[in-house]
């Protein structure tokens, strides 16, 4: 309709224009010039002007006729392009308040796309990403959604509708998990849940909504008919106070579901994640064996979107892996709906596969595919397009996580030269780390000049997106703002804070966050002065107390142990104005003396001790955030912080992975672990802690 509008338009105009001219009327000139002088006599011949005012009505009607039909078509055709961007009923589960305008189908069918050498990964998505990922949501909206492919008769019954979360996600009747009939009961082998294929095996995986209160039975029934000893946990038991699952296990000792009783053996809780392990099994007779199932909860998928980094999911699906034994049966994988998160996880599984045994990748094949056996599957553009950064992630880094037995192996690689390269393997990992990109457009607010006079090294400023907020001082702009970080720990997010040692004028925003964020500890990497150079002003008070703001600070005590000054502080805050008594706390700072001028600490000894006591501390004080400073909170800052997290994985599971760890924490501050020798560092303290903790068993 669009191209002919115009002609419309223009064919009307011509007998309207004389119309107009036959009734005696005159236009202006394109120069805006009119003839003057007598009037012309009338031509016998013209139309009469009675004529040309029944015409007029007529030829308006019908041009208004046209353009309501016209605007009518357009809405209709807008209309369109919105709703393909629903699914059946409306009902939008996993798309996380996240939607896009999609685009409309290409007329001419379904763009083919074709497998991508792995060699050419990053720049296909690069390609990709441009123009706000419009090549993503092209190839994404191209996929079939696999509602047309099968029937979903079982799932439509009366007696199983209540059984579905969603209404508009179900599986398909050809590829649904049947559980064994009971005894006279309509729809007691419905579970709502589907096979799924990984890259070459039939049935790896089961992808399953989240079970709701009155199907947990089904749900545990199918993990024991189908032997599987893995469930997978994709979201939250509730996400912005909506239940996403109902808790199907319970928090301590044994409870019955249906026929089948499980019992809490073990949960660990880690940064990213959280391990249980579960006794199952079944009660008439008890006469069968009973089992071990692991459910790995991925808890670091935010409510909006999806993960900032593929790290963490990379790290989870190898722990997976791991755990799942080889004969069992298929892994349950499960979000909220069964089909977002739970595709993307999948897809991933099966593209590294494939990147292994072929050497390329062919997600929109996969995705396609897995959508005939369960719908929707891969829910919108961004999980789409984080697939496809995890498997770049996979492809550029590789696996870098190492058992502690092989570390001296490792570390002689390491120390080797590279092939062509004229390098030791360690200052090519350690370049690996200086590709990832500082993010200069998520460092608005410390870029602001007001803010960058409390920088100490301007190209170290936080992230928008973990910058440490203070409480806003009333009527002074920016006094929200001190450069500094939340770092995540190998348990807990957000367990350290890195910052610069204070400036002069930033002192008392130093205190202010210490207090505001129930900080017990503080952790100092750096001389006063080095070098005759300033490095950190004394923020603390020789002997007696000093007072900055509405905060003071008085030393309690101050020992000298190692290398290490311990120092006491009883912290008081007070409003003056405010009737209500002072607070009190203490904070102790461990002042680590044993980093030289220049380079690295002679041996690992000593920090294994510094994170030793600190740990100590926190474990006697809540675990609130650490504050852990050097001069500009980077270099020496990260070493500890990585060395940290390091170290306590390798006492928890046996395992380490350096590069990964210190990666990680670039991500979450600029120029963290600043230099080779720091890094290098890194691996000497892991060295040296299993050498004095020569026992492995110990790890574990």
């Amino acid at each position: 309709m669009e191209p002919l509008c115009p002609l419309l338009l223009a064919g009307f105009s011509v007998p309207l224009a004389r119309a107009l001219k036959g009734n005696g009327t005159t236009a202006p000139e394109d120069n805006g010039t009119a003839t003057s002088g007598p009037p012309e006599p009338p031509d016998p011949g013209a139309p009469q002007p009675l004529l040309a005012w029944l015409l007029l009505p007529l030829l308006l009607l019908l041009l208004l006729l046209l353009l309501a039909a016209y605007f009518f078509r357009f809405r209709k055709q807008r209309k369109a392009v919105v709703s393909a961007d629903k699914m059946p009923n409306g009902i939008l589960e996993e798309q996380e308040q996240q939607r896009v305008m999609l685009l409309s189908r290409s007329p001419s069918g379904p763009k083919k796309y074709f497998p991508i050498p792995v060699a050419h990964l990053e720049e296909e998505i690069r390609v990709r990403s441009a123009d706000d990922c419009k090549r993503f949501r092209e190839e994404f909206n191209s996929l079939p959604s696999g509602h047309v492919q099968g029937t979903f008769e079982l799932a439509n019954r009366e007696e199983n509708r209540e059984k579905n979360r969603y209404p508009n996600i179900l599986p398909n009747d050809h590829f649904r998990v049947i559980l064994t009939q009971g005894d006279g009961n309509p729809g007691s082998d419905y579970v709502n849940a589907s096979y799924i294929d990984g890259y070459k095996e039939k049935n790896k995986f089961i992808a399953a909504q989240g079970p709701k209160q009155e199907t947990v039975n089904d749900f545990w029934r199918m993990i024991w008919e189908q032997k599987s000893a893995t469930i997978v946990m994709l979201t939250n038991l509730k996400e912005r106070k909506e239940e996403k699952c109902y808790q199907y296990w319970p928090d301590q000792g044994c409870w019955t579901y249906g026929d089948l009783r499980v019992c809490v053996e073990d949960c660990v809780v880690l940064v990213d994640y959280t391990i249980r392990k579960f006794c199952i099994q079944s009660l008439p007779g008890g006469c069968k064996a009973p089992r071990l199932v692991s459910q790995l909860h991925f808890t670091s998928w935010p409510d909006f979107g999806v993960p900032f980094t593929p790290i963490g999911m990379l790290k989870f699906l190898k722990k997976v892996r791991t755990l799942n034994p080889t004969h069992a049966g298929p892994i349950v994988v499960h979000c909220s709906a069964g089909v977002g998160r739970t595709g993307t996880f999948i897809v991933i599984d099966a593209m590294m596969d494939m990147m292994q045994a072929e050497q390329k990748v062919d997600v929109f094949e996969f995705v396609s595919r897995i959508r005939n056996q369960r719908p929707q599957m891969v829910q919108t553009d961004m999980q789409y397009t984080f697939i496809y950064q995890a498997l770049l992630e996979y492809y550029l880094y590789g696996d870098t996580e190492l058992d502690v037995s092989s570390l001296e192996k490792h570390l002689q690689a390491l120390h080797t030269t590279t092939p062509h390269l004229d390098k030791i393997g360690l200052e090519e990992e350690f370049r690996k780390l200086t590709n990832v990109r500082i993010m200069k457009e998520n460092m608005r607010t410390g870029n602001l000049p007001a803010n960058m006079k409390k920088a100490r090294v301007i190209q170290i400023i936080p992230y928008d997106f973990n910058r440490v907020i203070l409480s806003m001082k009333r009527g002074q702009e920016f006094t929200d703002y001190i450069n500094a970080s939340f770092i995540d720990g190998y348990r807990q997010k957000d367990y350290f804070i890195a910052t610069q040692g204070p400036l002069p004028h930033t002192v008392e925003d130093f205190w202010r966050m210490v207090w505001e964020w129930k900080c017990h500890t503080i952790v100092m990497l750096t001389e006063v002065q080095e070098r005759e150079q300033d490095k950190c002003c004394q923020y603390w008070p020789a002997e007696g107390s000093v007072t900055h703001g509405e905060i003071t600070i008085e030393i309690k005590s101050d020992t000298l142990s190692e290398a290490i000054s311990i120092r006491d502080f009883l912290v008081t805050f007070s409003q003056p104005l405010a009737r209500q008594e002072a607070q009190t706390r203490v904070v102790r700072q461990f002042h680590f003396h044993g980093w030289p001028e220049v380079g690295i600490p002679a041996e690992g000894k000593g920090m294994i001790d510094l994170i030793a006591a600190v740990q100590k501390q926190q474990q006697q004080t809540g675990n609130h955030p650490i504050t852990v400073h050097c001069s500009a909170g980077a270099g020496r800052t990260g070493t500890f912080i990585a060395l940290s997290n390091i170290l306590e994985r390798v006492k928890a599971e046996g395992l380490l992975d350096v590069f990964q760890a210190v990666k990680s924490l670039r991500l979450q501050r600029p120029h963290m672990v600043q230099t080779l020798e720091q890094y290098e560092f890194c691996y000497k303290v892991v060295q040296d802690f299993i050498d004095i903790f020569s026992d492995y068993a110990n790890f574990k």
